[in-house]
């Protein structure tokens, strides 16, 4: 049973009612449809031949071009194609699409990966993005006579130790990267409050140090993932270079993590369902330890990281934005705030992890509402309501002793989804409710959660500020060091 229904989800967050978060309601969701290149490999034949068995035994058809596609020629909505080989400009399968972000297009490849073990993660992520705008899909699949690897949009690379995919690894792996499309968020989606964000209260100010502190001390980490810039990529043609351009809303390049400022914010104590009465007006019924609670939602704000900024080298000025969820007529509604005085000049586009942030965010105030009915004496809430709560997200683990005292760790076991997409959220928000039941029922402190996301990265949230938790991850930037740097 989850914490909190599906409906739920759909009306604070946006959330599709019928996103399928498990991996069974994904196998029976996934439309897939072969779509081969004029002339395969032998190699790739028998990889695709294998794949497709592979989809049977789990309850997907895989299509035939002629079955899959309309009368005019293109493929549904919601299809994902399976594109085999090497395809000349007018046979590409995004030329047989209806819109840009309702299917996902997979390039499989009879080559090696264009990557080593030693390459570095913004080469990795550099060279797996190039590749996407050359041959315009959404995932690259290679395969060898020893082995076959994934890659994906956020750098992410998953490799298997067998030429032929296995049951398991189609199952546990490739169908959740199938399922859940990246899709960035939309101006429309959310409301755009452009140059209307204080940037010169003391509150601000504050913030901004914190940020500039740990913006520092990831300075020399690989693992947070700076830019790449879709300037430098090699494409087909002018026009796929326009189409790469759209899907990304305009977006000069792609970056990866954020940092993240949960504003100050005091909440009330959840109630008892059966205490409740008439009152259930503006709360969410929350399942947690065998009861329903009713929590109250409150409005949310968040100071996060610009889209696209340089998150080793902030300049707080131009690359620090506000975000934040208002609830309206029973349902939240998302909006961004510019700085006062940002220069037409500075690009500002909401995140890939707007939905995240809000989220954690959410989750924050949530889970500080119930400390308050069922612990009243946890420092949680009182925290929350004084400083706020810092977020951290970047494409790398932790080490287990790196971990913050009083954070629980969740999500190793959820399907591998990418961020900026709905399930990246629903797992968020869903699994920081699980570790703070897991901590009630311990009699452990609760300071926050540590989220894992498999094949992707990790959120580091809760009651540390932005540089503490940098310091824990970077242990060898000193406060010296950072001296002579400035």
């Amino acid at each position: 049973m989850k914490s909190i229904s599906s409906d739920s989800l759909h009306r604070l967050l946006g959330i599709p009612l019928d996103t399928p978060l498990g991996i069974d309601e994904m196998c029976k969701r996934l439309r897939p449809v072969l779509y081969p290149a004029p002339a395969l490999s032998p190699r790739l034949e028998r990889f695709c031949g294998a794949l497709a068995d592979a989809m049977h035994t789990l309850g997907i058809a895989v299509l035939s071009e002629h079955e899959a596609a309309g009368d005019d020629g293109r493929f549904a909505p919601g299809t994902v194609i399976l594109a085999p080989g090497s395809f000349p400009d007018h046979l590409l399968a995004i030329n047989r699409v209806t819109t840009l972000y309702n299917n996902i297009i997979v390039g499989i490849y009879d080559e090696a990966s264009p990557l080593t073990p030693d390459s570095l993660p913004q080469e990795r992520l550099d060279a797996i993005v190039s590749r996407l705008a050359r041959d315009m899909v959404h995932i690259l699949i290679f395969v060898t006579d020893r082995s076959w690897s994934i890659c994906t949009m956020n750098g992410g690379v998953v490799t298997f130790d067998t030429p032929i995919p296995k049951l398991v690894d189609v199952r546990n792996t490739l169908v959740p990267k199938l399922t859940a499309q990246v899709v960035p968020p939309r101006g429309e989606d959310m409301d755009m409050e452009l140059g209307t964000m204080e940037n010169g209260t003391a509150e601000f100010d504050a913030v901004a140090e914190d940020f500039l502190e740990c913006s520092a001390l990831w300075g020399n980490n690989a693992c947070l993932l700076t830019h790449t810039s879709t300037e430098g990529l090699e494409y087909r043609s002018n026009f796929y270079k326009r189409i790469v351009a759209r899907y990304l809303d305009q977006r000069s390049g792609m970056s990866y993590g954020f940092f993240a400022r949960q504003l100050p914010i005091c909440v009330q104590p959840a109630i008892m369902q059966k205490e409740s009465g008439e009152q259930t007006a503006g709360m969410v019924p929350v399942w947690v330890q065998g009861q329903t609670l009713l929590v109250p939602v409150p409005q949310l704000r968040v100071i996060t990281t610009r889209s696209g900024c340089k998150k080793n080298h902030l300049e707080t000025k131009n690359d620090l934005v506000e975000i934040g969820l208002v609830q309206r007529n029973g349902r939240g509604r998302s909006y961004l705030k510019t700085p006062i005085g940002c220069p037409p000049e500075i690009v500002v586009k909401p995140s890939f992890d707007t939905l995240t942030i809000l989220a954690h965010a959410l989750g924050n105030a949530l889970t500080a509402s119930i400390l308050m009915k069922l612990r009243p004496e946890a420092s949680f809430p009182r925290h929350l309501a004084r400083f706020g709560a810092s977020m951290t997200h970047w494409h790398d683990y932790p080490e287990s002793e790196l971990l913050p005292e009083g954070y629980h760790l969740h999500g190793e076991e959820n399907p591998p989804v990418a961020c900026s997409t709905p399930q990246s959220a629903a797992y968020s928000l869903l699994g920081k409710i699980a570790a703070l039941e897991i901590a009630l029922e311990e009699g452990r402190s609760y300071r926050g959660d540590v989220h894992v996301e498999p094949s992707h990265g990790t959120n580091i949230v809760g009651m540390l500020s932005l540089a503490e938790t940098a310091r824990l991850i970077n242990p060898a930037r000193t406060p010296e060091l950072l001296q002579e740097e400035r």
